[in-house]
């Protein structure tokens, strides 16, 4: 199956974990002297109308990708997700 990199841009990511939809394929990690997709990255959700920039972005290896379909790629990997709570804490200190 071949795919270009325009072609990556325009899919979806989903983890099947949890369903949450993370975004769009936004780059590719290469690695150089084998010529091998290591991973995709998805950047994170936009803060306040993108205005003060984006959320963290996701790395997510070659081998955690289930399925490429026609406009989506699923995947299967957990992500810890963040207390709230303790994100305040942080802030505040």
């Amino acid at each position: 199956m071949g795919n270009r990199f325009q072609d990556f841009r325009r899919k979806e990511v989903i983890n099947i974990n949890d369903g949450v939809r993370l975004g769009f394929v936004a780059d590719v990690d290469i690695k150089v002297p084998e010529g091998q997709v290591a991973a995709i990255i998805v950047y994170g959700p936009a803060r306040f109308f993108g205005l003060f920039g984006r959320g963290e972005e996701y790395y997510i290896p070659w081998d955690c990708i289930q399925r490429i379909g026609d406009d989506i790629i699923l995947i299967d990997k957990p992500f810890q997700r963040r207390d709230p709570a303790l994100e305040r804490k942080r802030r505040r200190s």
